[in-house]
């Protein structure tokens, strides 16, 4: 399973809240049909191809430009882990197991 994390940074917006250029982004992923976590910071990505979840990254990249950012920095995480099938939820379980 492939993960990513995205960060959507709209640039050159006339007000200080972004949730209207972010809710675009996430509708774009709606339409795009990937598994997706929204986060206070980012937003996770789920699938087993790459190349879907760059197509959703565009796509939600672009989603911003159309709702009239005039610049758009995206940030990308991705970890392709091949030896072990896991998710996102699993990763999150892993570590909260070993909490105690």
């Amino acid at each position: 399973m492939i993960t990513a994390e995205i960060t959507i940074i709209p640039i050159g917006t006339s007000k200080t809240s972004l949730s209207k250029y972010i809710s675009a982004a996430i509708t774009a992923l709606d339409n795009d049909g990937i598994k997706y976590e929204l986060t206070g910071m980012g937003t996770l990505l789920e699938s087993n191809d790459l190349g879907k979840i760059f197509s959703a990254i565009t796509a939600a990249h672009e989603a911003v430009f159309k709702e009239g950012a005039e610049r758009v920095a995206t940030s990308i995480k991705i970890d392709d882990r091949r030896d072990e099938e896991r998710t996102i939820k699993d990763k999150v379980s892993s570590v909260t197991q070993k909490l105690g």
